[in-house]
């Protein structure tokens, strides 16, 4: 019979430890890089969906809306989207057209209200 003691000795422990801090060290960055390029994109594709809506919006009644809300009420958005950096739908920033336009309203425009710089160094505010 075998009456050694079962188990793993402080040494096999430590170099086990040391090869998964090794391993998650190479992937957490590449895992909070690329949640970061999904949110970018996510902001984008919310800024072209609500600019497509407007410009439909101003196509169809001659006039820009009044409020993001109301191209939401009049069907042209199923909803506001979130802003994906401040987790509102009410942080985008609505831009009125210049005064010399052709089509008047309340909203030519629609920015996002969050702080911050993308990966290629723009404010998402100019996007």
């Amino acid at each position: 019979m075998n009456s050694g003691r079962r188990g793993f000795t402080l040494i096999e422990l430590i170099v086990v430890m040391a090869i998964v801090a090794l391993l998650a060290s190479i992937a957490a960055p590449r895992y909070f890089q690329s949640l970061e390029r999904a949110r970018e994109k996510s902001l984008r594709t919310s800024l072209a969906v609500m600019r497509d809506a407007i410009d439909q919006f101003a196509a169809d009644k001659g006039r820009y809306p009044q409020s993001l809300a109301e191209m939401a009420q009049q069907r042209y958005l199923r909803e506001l989207p979130q802003d994906p950096y401040t987790g509102r739908a009410d942080s985008w920033l609505a831009l009125a057209p210049p005064p010399d336009a052709v089509v008047q309203g309340g909203v030519a425009d629609v920015r996002s209200g969050a702080a911050g710089r993308a990966a290629d160094g723009s404010l998402y505010a100019d996007w």
